[in-house]
């Protein structure tokens, strides 16, 4: 079994990245600047945003963090979305999810430029995804497939269970791993409905578990040397921690791990990979990379 290391990959892309900006200031070019609204005060988004804001810094990039109370109007909100939209210093920029109830979240998303939409979640940017185009491709399905590339893992051909079906993550994975240029990958996308979720699980050579419960996927799961993604991230008690919590991915990885050849841990396998995605947005929107 091999650890997929998403921490040491997102340290070595975002030297990378610091690399190129260094050149493109040094040529006369535009600093690359990100900004990013957070309203509220969800400790998961405060946590998030702030390992942003240091990605930033190590990338070389501006970044620019606006904030607002949960109280916060719809009307207020749109305004800063136009305002970000129609700043010619601002690269790209994300409004950190999930917003309070009071706020549409598709209005919110579908007012954003497109051009600028470095999350990937424009209707626009998920649209171009689907077939093939160049756009910004949300930031932890680009994390796993980046993952899946630099450790020269075999999808072409192979069978991949995605295990979930969100906008986020479960419906773009299963684009991007049966498209030819990405995963070539034969794609079977199971929630926590499937009627034979096990059994698919069982043949899949690589499975990508997104659904959001904490050791969802066993060892009577898991065929031996399948491939094993852990995008999940959920807080439960832990009386050991100073913080009173910790992350418990959707895999029982002490389990599963040992029948794996590779596996992603939870914490440090695909969340510092999302959160490297968006910069790489962030470096191909200030590069006017897909759209002039």
């Amino acid at each position: 079994m091999q650890l997929i290391d998403g921490k040491a990959t997102a340290a070595a892309i975002k030297a990378e990245i610091a690399e190129e900006v260094k050149k493109i200031v040094a040529d006369g070019g535009k600093q690359p600047h990100l900004a990013a609204v957070l309203v509220g005060h969800d400790g998961g988004s405060e946590t998030y945003v702030k390992n942003k804001v240091l990605a930033c810094e190590a990338c070389g990039f501006k970044s620019t963090l606006i904030r607002y109370d949960d109280n916060v109007s719809e009307e207020e909100l749109l305004g800063c979305v136009d305002n970000l939209n129609n700043d010619a210093d601002i690269d790209g920029f994300i409004v950190q999810l999930p917003l309070p109830k009071h706020i549409d979240e598709q209005k919110i998303i579908e007012s954003i430029d497109y051009r600028k939409d470095v999350d990937g979640f424009h209707p626009i940017n998920v649209g171009r995804m689907a077939i093939g185009l160049p756009c910004f491709i949300s930031a932890t399905p680009l994390g796993i497939i980046t993952l899946l590339k630099r450790y020269n893992i075999e999808t072409s051909g192979r069978k991949c269970v995605i295990l979930g079906r969100s906008n986020i993550v479960g419906k773009p994975m299963a684009q991007l791993m049966m498209q030819k240029q990405y995963g070539d990958a034969t794609v079977t996308v199971c929630h926590s409905h499937s009627a034979t979720l096990k059994e698919e699980c069982r043949q899949a050579d690589i499975i990508i578990a997104a659904i959001g419960q904490p050791n969802f996927v066993t060892a009577d799961m898991v065929k031996d040397g399948a491939v094993i993604v852990d995008v999940g991230t959920t807080r439960v008690p832990d009386a050991t921690r100073r913080s009173g919590f910790r992350l418990n991915g959707d895999v029982d990885f002490d389990n599963v791990a040992q029948k794996c050849s590779y596996i992603t841990p939870v914490p440090g396998g695909v969340g510092p990979m999302t959160i490297c995605s968006l910069m790489k947005n962030t470096l191909a929107a200030g590069k006017k990379e897909f759209y002039r």
